[in-house]
């Protein structure tokens, strides 16, 4: 099952979320928490989706099982603008700010080095960073953060290619679609989609839409139009897989196309529920936000002993990551496969032992039983 906490904690901090706006950015001024002394430990997210909700109560959980206020901390979420200029310039305001103890970043892009600057100079001014959702890239910029918390996203592209695979046996072409090309969750869930699928699959397309929500259907109109024969079409962020079904339905090519995506958006979940997405590969956004909360209280009190149980490979007395392990500073939080009721070809051994299986209504049950709407 998915790592979990306290979920009649969960539940009223979701209605809270709701009935607060919680995805709304909050002030970067810091009034209010400076004059009581009060630090910020922020979400700094890369655009604005229900993702982040589920992620905000796992923070606003731990902040109250952790006791944030009383050392001085309460956690805020920031939305980006979805593009790196606008994550840079919050990153920069915050190395001006005193009132902010630790941010968490879904970095935009891996590879801009004006974002891994921006969180360098963050770390300089004494905030403590994280790389959350979405990692830096680790070869340049590993040590603009101090570690990565969230999914595998390779392998996470491996089981939806994997599903794609046991959905459509013979291959074909397909076609990705995404928000940022150039986030390090984009890269690595379209390089595992197509290790999973296998070599009778062929990508045709990858677009990107910048978040741009009419953008992303016309990126299924234009691959569709480009590619006759494409047969299967993969959402890579939340809200690609509503784009993806609406062309779908506008096209009447249901019956001919395999519909697999990332995520559980709740508009996701209403489609798979009408027999329009075939797979979904869901992730536990809101145990990055509860954890990844956990581990910046930890770094901002030098409470080495937390950081170790989250990070086995960190030594709390060197306060040094084992050196001889390359994936000593990633936390990674669980995978979920959701399937469709019934008429489904997909079998739990087909997907790695960790991943949890489930169908459809028994994942809507579990949506419900802790107040959620998507995941």
């Amino acid at each position: 099952m998915f790592p979990g906490r306290n979920f009649s904690a969960v539940a009223a901090l979701a209605a809270l979320a709701i009935s607060t706006g919680c995805n709304s950015s909050t002030s970067s001024s810091g009034e209010g928490s400076s004059a009581t002394g009060t630090k910020r430990v922020i979400l700094l997210t890369n655009g604005a989706d229900p993702f982040w909700d589920a992620m905000f109560v796992g923070m606003q959980d731990a902040e109250r099982e952790f006791k944030l206020a009383d050392a001085g901390l309460q956690t805020k979420m920031e939305v980006n603008d979805g593009t790196p200029k606008g994550q840079i310039d919050r990153l920069r305001q915050f190395a001006n700010q005193t009132d902010i103890a630790a941010v968490a970043v879904s970095v935009t892009d891996s590879k801009n080095p004006a974002i891994a600057r921006a969180m360098e100079d963050c770390q300089k001014a004494g905030i403590k960073v994280i790389a959350i959702d979405s990692d830096v890239d680790r070869n340049m910029n590993r040590a603009a953060r101090f570690a990565y918390l969230g999914t595998d996203n390779v392998i996470g592209g491996q089981e939806l290619g994997k599903a794609a695979a046991a959905i459509r046996p013979d291959g074909g072409k397909y076609a990705t679609f995404v928000g940022l090309k150039g986030a390090a969750n984009a890269i690595e869930r379209i390089s595992g989609f197509g290790e999973g699928a296998g070599a009778k699959f062929e990508q045709v397309e990858n677009l990107g839409d910048d978040m741009d929500l009419s953008t992303a259907q016309k990126n299924v109109r234009d691959a569709l139009d480009r590619n006759p024969d494409l047969t299967t079409l993969v959402g890579i962020w939340a809200y690609n897989a509503d784009a993806i079904v609406r062309v779908a339905k506008e096209r009447g090519i249901r019956d001919k196309s395999t519909i697999v995506v990332f995520d559980a958006a709740p508009k996701a979940v209403a489609h798979m529920s009408e027999g329009n997405i075939d797979a979904m590969v869901v992730q536990n956004p809101y145990e990055m936000g509860y954890l990844g909360t956990r581990l910046m209280k930890a770094l901002v009190e030098d409470d080495h002993v937390t950081i170790h149980e989250l990070y086995p490979s960190y030594n709390a007395e060197t306060k040094k990551f084992d050196e001889s392990n390359p994936d000593a500073d990633i936390l990674t939080t669980g995978l979920r496969v959701v399937h469709p009721d019934s008429g489904s070809p997909l079998k739990k051994e087909a997907f790695a032992e960790t991943t949890e299986f489930i169908s459809l209504s028994d994942f809507k049950k579990w949506l419900a039983d802790h107040n959620l709407t998507g995941s």
